[in-house]
Parts: C-alpha cells; sequence; structure tokens
C-alpha cells in the first residue's frame, strides 16, 4: 500500500524583497528564473523510483512568489510532477500568489494545472500599511485579483495578513480585519510580525520598540482575531490559521501532524521517515546538482525516538485541537503522561495548558506565550 505524502515546491523569486521578509527569496532575472525552473522539472524527475512508494494527496508552491512565474513554466512544473507522482484522485494543490501578480490567464492556467487553492498575500487592508510594508499591491488590485480568482473557479482561497506592525492599534487592526474578514474567504492566516535580523525592519524598529505595539496592545490584537473570525464563520484552529470547516490548508496539517512531505527546490525542507532533510540554499550549487539531490543536501538528521516525541509535542500543541494521548501510544507505546509528567504537571498547574477527555492544548493564556510552553517538551 502507498504511502501518504505531501510535496513542497519552493519558488524563490519576488518582484522585490518586503522590508519585514527573511525568507529565502530575491528579485531574479529572467534568465535566472529559467534555469531554475529548468533544474527543478530536473529534481522533480529524479525522485521517479522513490515516487513509487508514495501516492501525492497535497503539493503546495511557496516562495518567494511563485505566481511571478510564467504561465509556461508553471505548466512545465506540473508536467514534471504529474509524469513522476500519482496523485490521489481529489489533492489539495496551493499556489501562493502576490495580488500585483495575478492575471486572468495566470489563474486559467493554474487551473488547467489541477491548482485548486489560492493563498493570497494580502497583508494588510490598508494603503499606507502596505506601502509601510514594501508590498507591490494595493487593496484595490487584491480586489481585482480576488473577483477574477472567483470568476476562474476558485472556490478555496485564503489570504495572509500581518499583525502588530509599526503604528498599529487593537482598534485599527479591527477595521483592517473585518474589511478582510468582508470578503468571504475561506482561510485566513494572520502572522504576528516579528523583527528578523537582517532585514530592513530589523535595521529600523529593533531598536524603537515605542514605534511598535507594546505586549498590551499585541495580546488584545491577537484575542480580538480570533472573536472577529468566528463572527465570519471561520475557526481557529492553530495558533496563526483560521478557516470555514472543511477549508483547513490540508498540507499545512501534515507539518504540524509530522507527516511524510518532500520539499523540492532550492533551501527546500523534507521529513520523510523520520529523516530532515534541506536542500541547499545556493543558487549555483543547486543548479549544478539538481539532478543528484543526494549531493546537495546541507542537513540530513535522522529522529531518534525522543526527538520525535518531542516534536510530537510542540508541533501538535500548535493545532488547537492538541495532541491525543492514544495516539501518542499509538505512535510510542508509551504513555503520554509518563513520559512527559514534569512538563504536563507544570504547564496544566499553572494554566498554560487544559485537559479535555484523550486531549491536551494550549490555554488562551498558553497561546499567548506559546514558544514557552512549546519549550518545556525539549528533553534536557
Amino acid at each position: 500500500m502507498k504511502k501518504d505524502l505531501g510535496l513542497y515546491i519552493h519558488i524563490p523569486f519576488c518582484v522585490q524583497k518586503c522590508g519585514y521578509c527573511d525568507f529565502l527569496s530575491w528579485k531574479g532575472t529572467k534568465e535566472e528564473q529559467e534555469a531554475y525552473v529548468a533544474a527543478l522539472e530536473k529534481e522533480i524527475r529524479s525522485y521517479r523510483e522513490f515516487a513509487k512508494g508514495y501516492r501525492v494527496s497535497t503539493v503546495f508552491l511557496g516562495g518567494g512568489t511563485p505566481s511571478v512565474l510564467e504561465c509556461g513554466q508553471i505548466e512545465a512544473v506540473f508536467q514534471a510532477i504529474g509524469e513522476t507522482f500519482e496523485l490521489e484522485r481529489r489533492p489539495e494543490i496551493t499556489i501562493e500568489a502576490n495580488p500585483g501578480t495575478i492575471t486572468p490567464e495566470k489563474l486559467a492556467v493554474w487551473r488547467r494545472c489541477g491548482i485548486n487553492r489560492l493563498s493570497m498575500g494580502v497583508q494588510s487592508a490598508d494603503n499606507a500599511n502596505l506601502k509601510m510594508l514594501g508590498r507591490i499591491h494595493t487593496w484595490e488590485q487584491f480586489l481585482e485579483g480576488l473577483s477574477q480568482a472567483r470568476e476562474a473557479g476558485f472556490d478555496n482561497i485564503s489570504a495572509d495578513l500581518i499583525s502588530s506592525i509599526p503604528g498599529q492599534t487593537a482598534q485599527t487592526w479591527k477595521k483592517e480585519l473585518e474589511t478582510l474578514a468582508d470578503q468571504q474567504l475561506e482561510h485566513i492566516s494572520v502572522y504576528q510580525l516579528i523583527l528578523e535580523e537582517g532585514t530592513r525592519f530589523y535595521e529600523k524598529y529593533a531598536g524603537h520598540p515605542e514605534l511598535l505595539p507594546n505586549d498590551e496592545e499585541s495580546r488584545e490584537i491577537y484575542l480580538s482575531t480570533g472573536r472577529i473570525l468566528k463572527e465570519y464563520g471561520l475557526e481557529q484552529y492553530e495558533i496563526s490559521n483560521y478557516a470555514k470547516p472543511g477549508k483547513e490548508s490540508r498540507h499545512n496539517l501534515k507539518y504540524w501532524e509530522r507527516a511524510d512531505y518532500l520539499g523540492l527546490g532550492l533551501g527546500a525542507s523534507s521529513m520523510v521517515r523520520n529523516i530532515r532533510m534541506d536542500n541547499t540554499r545556493d543558487m549555483e550549487q543547486y543548479l549544478a546538482k539538481c539532478g543528484n539531490p543526494k549531493t546537495m543536501r546541507e542537513h540530513v538528521e535522522f529522529l531518534e525516538e525522543p526527538r520525535q516525541m518531542e516534536e510530537f509535542m510542540f508541533l501538535g500543541l500548535r493545532k488547537t485541537r492538541g495532541v491525543s494521548r492514544k495516539e501518542f501510544r499509538r505512535t510510542f507505546g508509551q504513555e503520554l503522561d509518563l513520559v512527559f509528567e514534569k512538563a504536563l504537571g507544570k504547564c496544566l498547574s499553572n494554566g498554560m495548558l487544559r485537559e479535555k477527555k484523550d486531549r491536551i492544548f494550549l490555554s488562551e493564556d498558553g497561546v499567548l506565550v506559546s514558544n514557552a510552553v512549546l519549550a518545556e517538551f525539549l528533553f534536557d
């Protein structure tokens, strides 16, 4: 019986680099894009033997901005996928898209390729904020792209927002969030701004915390997000993600549930049979070695059982449903309450975790300090 597999395809190109972004991405030339897509096709096809043991249920094109690729380039990538991997009957296939790069022609091609889920990086519903963030699109362009996507037949559309940005208050956030939610999207992801070293935002704001919402304001922004989106029929199912029933991201759930996924492309990460692997982040190396993935891996780690248990907890607890004692016992043949006796006792007693029947999950207070809570489940 074939095992289930997710595919992640990394497209590192953008129209321009945003001030807050530390992802592996840059503004590539046409020549770079052509060379990269040819290498990506070669890498995909190199997995022909591996693919025989798997059936793909999700594909996710991320970046960067995959929607900058030309129609023929997207078609070439999907032709390579289709010739190499067996896809299940109704896979979830997502492409990340910047509203400033969407056209009716691209949408039609994406649909023909089997793409059935669109993740739009809107980031803000306010034009002044979009300019401050360094986005290339306006709110009006997002609305136009959304309308075009609906006309093209997309009925599963997600949008990303960034919260706790410079100058934001709980009140201005409420207005932005409601403006986006009014568009009747199936899924919304909300990511709190993190100042990453090496970005323009880090240089500008790291030494000036007074320009950012304080802890109390950020707390209210986060807590209000779930309340507001629930009124629009979107339920929180993970720390940063909200969806209408049945529209949760099947691909992203693979990460939190430690399912097998294969990363293809520059710097892409994989987790297959408890082995974590990262492709090289060096473009020259990638182009030279794409036909033999084993030679271009920067990091390969087999996860021993203690590490698997850690991941079960700190990835699983990101979901609002949390983790299951029965599933832990079925996976590891041990009792969760004994393996993590000290951490569980501490976090349940201080109210950071709650339990209901078989499941253990973060409380509202626990979500607000989730990194500290999740760190409790790391073995010394």
